[in-house]
């Protein structure tokens, strides 16, 4: 089997607030070669390192907005989001907890800090992805998935290495818990210092790292620190982690969609006349109605 290598470590870029509520590095799409199509099914990686918030009487957030076309999927690391949309999905998630959104033929939603955790404040640490869908499910019905820690399933690894988390896809005989359109795989990879921990994925499936915590070594020579980005080549299947201090890794590996891509705000379907469709959509009330 052959060693999938590095193809770039990308450092954060310079963090711009989405909202006021969220303080974020865009990773995908970016200037380093991550564009949508280069890590398809995987559109937009927005991450908020560790930042401290002071106390709030307003709960900070994004406001009411659409979106169609794709899934979003906040990962919380640290502090506490409430989230509800114009299909009646909402609930809150905090450390640990992610919350898988369909936006399929379209949906209004909301983020914010939540109320109580909004008023003391404290660090707080999230990933929010876009995920793609396939044409033919792009205008299906609107769902959520409420995904709390204690129900994702976990593989245990050898010599007190630590453990993987499987969100969604698989990691050796554990399966995860979110349901995806496509064959995808988002993994929270936790270290204790000096574990080592290996995955296998088909060479065409689209591969990233990101580093939450700690520092981590890839395949024995490729140093990656702390809210850097490993980009893999689509060059092998199989690579390996070593935690040089107690890290945890977000593991995203996905089989690319093989349709072309029209992105524009909030919307991503496969032509231009499908984002006029969108839009006029949206304008017409076709969403739904979410109040501010």
């Amino acid at each position: 089997m052959k060693t999938k290598t590095v193809e770039l470590v990308a450092s954060p870029r310079a963090p711009h607030f989405v909202g006021d509520g969220f303080r974020v590095h865009n990773f995908i799409p970016s200037g380093y070669r991550m564009d949508m199509q280069r890590m398809n099914p995987f559109i937009m990686l927005d991450y908020n390192s560790t930042y401290k918030f002071p106390p709030s009487d307003k709960a900070k957030g994004v406001g009411v907005h659409p979106h169609r076309g794709f899934e979003t999927v906040t990962i919380a690391y640290k502090g506490k989001v409430a989230h509800h949309d114009s299909s009646g999905g909402g609930g809150v998630i905090e450390e640990g907890d992610v919350q898988w959104m369909t936006a399929a033929r379209g949906v209004l939603h909301k983020e914010y800090h939540e109320e109580k955790w909004s008023k003391t404040g404290g660090d707080f640490q999230m990933v929010q992805l876009w995920v793609n869908l396939p044409k033919k499910h792009k205008m299906s019905a609107p769902k959520y998935q409420g995904i709390t820690n204690k129900n994702i399933n976990r593989h245990q690894l050898d010599n007190n290495a630590g453990e993987v988390e499987v969100i969604a896809g698989r990691y050796k005989n554990t399966k995860g818990v979110a349901s995806t359109f496509t064959p995808i795989n988002t993994l929270n990879a936790k270290l204790n210092s000096g574990g080592k921990v290996d995955f296998e994925f088909p060479a065409h499936y689209n591969t990233a790292l990101l580093i939450i915590e700690g520092n981590v070594v890839i395949n024995g020579k490729e140093n990656t620190p702390t809210d850097h980005l490993a980009l893999m080549a689509n060059d092998g299947e199989s690579f390996e982690i070593e935690a040089t201090d107690d890290a945890t890794v977000l593991v995203l590996s996905g089989e690319p969609i093989d349709e072309p891509i029209a992105a524009q705000g909030p919307f991503v379907m496969n032509t231009r006349e499908g984002l006029r469709e969108a839009f006029n959509d949206f304008n017409e009330g076709k969403f739904g109605h979410l109040e501010d």
